[in-house]
């Protein structure tokens, strides 16, 4: 898959008020280079129309679009791929509906999943949370930067850290081996969305 850095997932709960798109094209126009649809409340119907503006927007500014869980609606927006956790449909079963050139992506709590996950074709995986989060309900607890740090000396596919990650911790994230980077409401919730992302890319260069 493309090489990527930040990571932005929406979340709409953090910016309310606000419009989604805006929202999303600001944080592009930070130095976000793939965006996450994840929307776990809304109608089928609404996640659909949410997900057809942001494959507008992210075809406008070439970055990637992934959708969480709905592999219905990635692959009616022609999505560049999903993303799938532990309790979604298994990774192999994923593949054979989504095709081979789209993008699975995987989240990950432990070496073991990492493994499995990486074993079984997943394209990238989530390593987390590292950090408390308040930004997803029936959160695991925090793995900690060491185990960006297992994954660093075993897993050959891509892994983006998540969970917690904020401008004043995350050079604890990036010094344990991490450089891919996503957050939530960090980055969505912000009241400079494009400033606080371009504060996260000077970090990610200036680590890289």
């Amino acid at each position: 898959m493309r090489e990527f850095k930040l990571y932005a997932i929406t979340g709409e709960e953090f910016h309310q008020g606000r419009d989604l798109v805006e929202v999303m094209e600001e944080a592009i126009l930070g130095g976000v280079d793939i965006i996450q649809l994840r929307d776990k409340t809304s109608s089928k119907r609404d996640v659909l129309n949410k997900a057809k503006s942001l494959r507008e927007l992210t075809r406008k500014h070439d970055v990637l679009f992934i959708v969480n869980d709905h592999i219905d609606v990635a692959l009616a927006v022609d999505a560049d791929g999903i993303h799938i956790g532990q309790d979604d449909l298994p990774l192999a079963e994923a593949r054979k509906i989504m095709g081979q050139d789209k993008i699975i992506g995987l989240s990950t709590h432990k070496i073991e999943e990492a493994r499995e996950a990486e074993a079984g074709g997943a394209d990238y995986i989530g390593v987390g949370p590292i950090f408390h989060t308040n930004s997803k309900v029936d959160v695991v607890d925090p793995v900690t930067t060491e185990y960006i740090k297992q994954v660093v000396a075993e897993i050959n596919i891509p892994f983006v850290a998540i969970g917690g990650i904020k401008l004043h911790n995350v050079d604890q994230v990036l010094d344990a081996g991490a450089t891919r980077i996503c957050m939530i409401s960090e980055i969505v919730g912000a009241k400079d969305v494009k400033g606080v992302c371009q504060q996260f890319t000077k970090i990610l260069a200036e680590k890289g």
